[in-house]
C-alpha cells in the first residue's frame, strides 16, 4: 500500500538506474512505497537483490535487472526489459554515475572520459531510451549535484559532468514537452551514509555548521524530491533542477 505522506503513484512502474548505492537504493524505496513498481538497475552481479528484498518485504512489486550503462545497447536493452516486465513504464530515474576524487593536474584523458560515459552518457542513452517507451506524461529525472553550480576540489570532472546533466535536461524537455514528456534534475547537497562521519568527520561538521537546517540529507530526502516529480503533483514541472541540500547553497560565500 502507498504511504500516505507521499503522493499515490499506484499502477505505475518505475526504473532506477544504480539503485543498489546509497541514494539510488533510497530513491527505489521511495517509489515503491507510493505504490510504483520499480525495476531495480545495479551493474554488479546481485547487488540489487537486497533493495528487491527489502521493497517485496513491504509488500511492494521489484525486479533486479542489471546492465554495464556505459554500453549504449545495454541502456536501451535495460529499459525495454523494465518496461516488458512491468506492462509499461513511466518514470526513469538516472541516478547511476561515479566519484572519484582527482586532482585536475593529475586527471588523465581516459579518466576525464570515464566519468563522462558513467554519469553523463549513461543518462543520455538511457533517457533516449525511456523516451519511446514512455507514455504521455512520463517522467524523467536525472540525479545531479550541487557542484554542478560550486565545484569541489579534486572535482572538475565530475562537477562538469553534473553541469552538463543539468542542461541535458533542459535540452529534453524543450524536445519532449510536445509529447507529454517531462525532464527535470535533482541537485542533492551531502548526503549521509554508514561511516561517513568516521571517514570525513571534519567535512561533516563543516556542512551542518553551514547548512541552514543543520543536518546531512538522507537516501529518502533524494526519493521524496523524484517521487514528487515523477507524480501528476509535477505535471506543468519540466526543464527545472530541484536543489535539495538543507538550504546550503543559500548561504553567502563572501
Amino acid at each position: 500500500m502507498p504511504s500516505h505522506l507521499l503522493p499515490d503513484l499506484s499502477g505505475t512502474v518505475t526504473c532506477v538506474t544504480g539503485a543498489s548505492g546509497t541514494i539510488g537504493r533510497g530513491i527505489a524505496l521511495r517509489f515503491a512505497e507510493a505504490g510504483s513498481a520499480v525495476a531495480v538497475h545495479h551493474r554488479r552481479p546481485g547487488a540489487g537483490d537486497d533493495v528487491v528484498a527489502a521493497i517485496e518485504a513491504a509488500g511492494g512489486r521489484a525486479r533486479a535487472f542489471a546492465a554495464e550503462l556505459t554500453d549504449e545497447d545495454a541502456c536501451h536493452a535495460l529499459l525495454a526489459a523494465a518496461a516488458d516486465w512491468g506492462g509499461r513504464l513511466d518514470a526513469l530515474v538516472n541516478n547511476a554515475g561515479v566519484q572519484p576524487v582527482e586532482p585536475l593536474a593529475e586527471l588523465t584523458a581516459r579518466h576525464w572520459q570515464a566519468m563522462l560515459d558513467a554519469t553523463l552518457t549513461s543518462a543520455f542513452s538511457c533517457t533516449q531510451a525511456a523516451s519511446r517507451l514512455l507514455g504521455d506524461g512520463g517522467s524523467v529525472t536525472h540525479i545531479a549535484s550541487i557542484e554542478a553550480r560550486q565545484p569541489a576540489p579534486g572535482h572538475v570532472h565530475y562537477s562538469a559532468a553534473k553541469a552538463a546533466l543539468v542542461m541535458h535536461a533542459r535540452g529534453a524537455a524543450l524536445e519532449y514537452g510536445p509529447r507529454g514528456i517531462r525532464v527535470n534534475t535533482v541537485s542533492p547537497g551531502l548526503v549521509s551514509r554508514p561511516g561517513l562521519d568516521r571517514d570525513w568527520p571534519d567535512g561533516v561538521e563543516r556542512w551542518q555548521r553551514a547548512a541552514p537546517l543543520g543536518r546531512l540529507g538522507t537516501p529518502a530526502d533524494i526519493g521524496n524530491a523524484c517521487v514528487f516529480l515523477a507524480s501528476p503533483l509535477a505535471s506543468w514541472i519540466t526543464g527545472h533542477d530541484l536543489v535539495v541540500d538543507g538550504g546550503v547553497t543559500a548561504r553567502p560565500t563572501w
